[in-house]
């Protein structure tokens, strides 16, 4: 391709070079007239000169533009002229001039004739040349777009992956089988056909694929769910074949396929009907992996954090026939995840990253490697040569609520309503033994927040609903506290408002934890894959039970709005005294949130 388009330009270039010397530079022909009249011109003395090339005779006129015309050709131009009335003494009064004929001049009229016809021919070979690179293109919508990395040189190793020892033990007997298939097949034992890795977003699922291909040492294809469905009928189904047929010849080798459930959603719940792109393509990869021709070292790996929605053939023995769980790791885990992304960071001396990966529950992964480099980003702005224990508790801040908003102007009457609202939830919170410990209180605001209190919860996976009623409780605190200190509320109680109904509302429907309506469950969620998420509640009840779940979440939350008053009026003073400590400080950290109450 690129060649024909070299060519094409040499053409292009050629062309306007000879254009320009020959027509440009080429002088203004003379007039074409008969050779008689010529010759009335020298019998009235009007010719200076005469100038013959070849067959062509030109005649330079006295105050006029020249004169051309032809004789014949074996005839010499003194006959010619003499066969006019031409005398011998008119010849002799004027210059005659005999040019010989230039070699090139044929070259000259041949390149004139045919170099039209070349650059025609080159504009046709090149428009067939993108044609043809066209029809491969469209050939190569039914080849695979899988990449190939050989497994020689791994850049990830299951030493890189932390906090999932469990999956990483599951996984490590593929690599074994892969390496050592002969102590598998003595015993008699077969390897799973497939892996499937569940859990949530940022739980380093990709990158134990990737530790995988790099412990194995074999052929490792990698491919995203959505990179099989093409705009064309049959794509999807003829990159599966291929992709297979690849693996084959490069067998022992893994296949992962990132996010699955692209392709792997339940056949026949689209509007479509049963047969679209998407269930051929799921239908062809349920044929490759558990077909007739299933005597190959192929390990197919998929990834999805929606295994829900996967279609139950492809999650029978035989194809997937192990489920991996990567959920979201415990402080232990995350000690160990911090302590990779920490690695080759110059961290201060101060630095404790067992206490951050305790004030960090719930990150995954992803968010962790996130904190680290914010702490690090927030060091390099501030000049420093290391990475402190206090940008690490800022980066947890930031990326927990959002980055600070100093510069935001809040009047001072706001500031006071926001400080005794944040006292409000610190102080619940302090005196409720089943809440979590206060890790700071700040009246500065981050992201949407005019103000936070941060929690620093224990490690737990059960909740009690003495538990729930306490959260109720701490989370209602704030609103609570403008009511006693203002007598007024705010809409800067919306979104604890929010969170208090929602989690009411999953101890009645979900939880069974209302004594009026006992250890059920409300409402079945309907979910259509080409329509959204939850596109509607299905209810299963009726309209008498939905008032009473309405009347069991008004009396929960009132209930808990109540004993955050009943706290508050208690501990009047304490509250003031955070609030004013707040209005001075801005922020209270854990040690002296706590030195208040000692």
């Amino acid at each position: 391709m690129k060649w024909s388009r070299t060519v094409l330009v040499i053409s292009l270039l050629a062309s306007l070079g000879f254009a320009y010397l020959f027509f440009i530079m080429r002088p203004t022909p003379a007039a074409v007239v008969q050779i008689s009249d010529i010759a009335q011109k020298i019998k009235e003395g009007q010719v200076e000169s005469i100038a013959v090339e070849d067959d062509k005779v030109v005649a330079k006129i006295k105050g006029a533009p020249e004169l051309a015309s032809y004789k014949e050709t074996e005839v010499g131009i003194v006959e010619t002229l003499g066969s006019l009335g031409v005398t011998q003494e008119m010849l002799g009064k004027m210059k005659v001039t005999i040019k010989p004929r230039s070699p090139w001049e044929g070259w000259v009229n041949i390149l004139a004739t045919l170099l039209p016809l070349v650059l025609i021919g080159g504009f046709f070979f090149f428009i067939l040349r993108q044609a043809q690179g066209a029809g491969n293109q469209a050939l190569s919508f039914g080849k695979s777009r899988a990449r190939m990395f050989t497994g020689d040189k791994p850049t990830v190793t299951f030493d890189d992956v932390a906090g999932v020892d469990e999956a990483k033990q599951e996984l490590s007997e593929i690599v074994e089988f892969l390496r050592e298939p002969e102590k598998f097949i003595s015993l008699g034992a077969r390897i799973p056909k497939g892996v499937l890795m569940v859990g949530p977003p940022g739980c380093g699922k990709t990158l134990t694929a990737k530790a995988i291909s790099g412990e194995a040492g074999v052929p490792f294809f990698s491919i995203s769910g959505s990179e099989f469905v093409e705009m064309f009928v049959g794509v999807g189904a003829s990159r599966v074949r291929d992709l297979f047929d690849q693996a084959k010849r490069n067998s022992p080798c893994i296949i992962f396929m990132d996010e699955i459930d692209a392709v792997g959603r339940h056949r026949g719940a689209g509007l479509g009907g049963s047969h679209d792109e998407r269930e051929q393509t799921l239908n062809q990869i349920l044929v490759e992996m558990d077909g007739f021709d299933t005597d190959t070292n192929i390990i197919v790996v998929a990834a999805t954090n929606r295994p829900d929605i996967l279609d139950p053939a492809l999650l029978r023995p035989g194809r997937f026939d192990r489920r991996v769980v990567l959920d979201r790791p415990d402080r232990k885990g995350r000690e160990q995840i911090l302590n990779i992304h920490a690695k080759g960071k110059p961290l201060a001396s101060d630095v404790d990253l067992s206490v951050i990966a305790k004030q960090t529950p719930g990150f995954v992964g992803a968010d962790i490697e996130n904190l680290v480099n914010e702490a690090a980003i927030l060091a390099a702005r501030r000049d420093k040569k290391q990475i402190a224990m206090l940008e690490f508790q800022e980066a947890v801040e930031k990326v927990i609520a959002g980055p600070e908003r100093k510069s935001r102007v809040i009047p001072q009457k706001e500031r006071i309503i926001i400080a005794h609202h944040e006292a409000g939830h610190a102080l619940v919170m302090r005196l409720l033994a089943e809440c979590d410990k206060v890790q700071k209180v700040s009246i500065v605001a981050r992201g949407m927040a005019g103000g936070y209190v941060i929690p620093l919860p224990d490690e737990r996976y059960l909740k009690n609903k003495t538990k729930f009623e306490a959260d109720l409780a701490a989370i209602l605190g704030g609103r609570a506290a403008e009511e006693i200190i203002f007598n007024e509320i705010t809409n800067g109680a919306s979104d604890d408002l929010n969170k208090a109904t929602k989690m009411a509302r999953a101890m009645v429907m979900q939880y069974g934890m209302s004594i009026a309506l006992g250890p059920l469950t409300f409402g079945e969620k309907e979910e259509l894959v080409f329509l959204g998420k939850e596109i509607g509640e299905q209810r299963n009840y009726s309209e008498a039970i939905a008032r009473k779940i309405d009347m069991e979440v008004r009396r929960i939350v009132e209930t808990a709005h109540q004993k955050a008053r009943e706290i508050l009026l208690a501990n009047k003073a304490k509250l003031e005294e955070i609030a004013q400590r707040l209005l001075k400080e801005e922020t209270l950290d854990a040690k002296n949130f706590e030195a208040m109450f000692a």
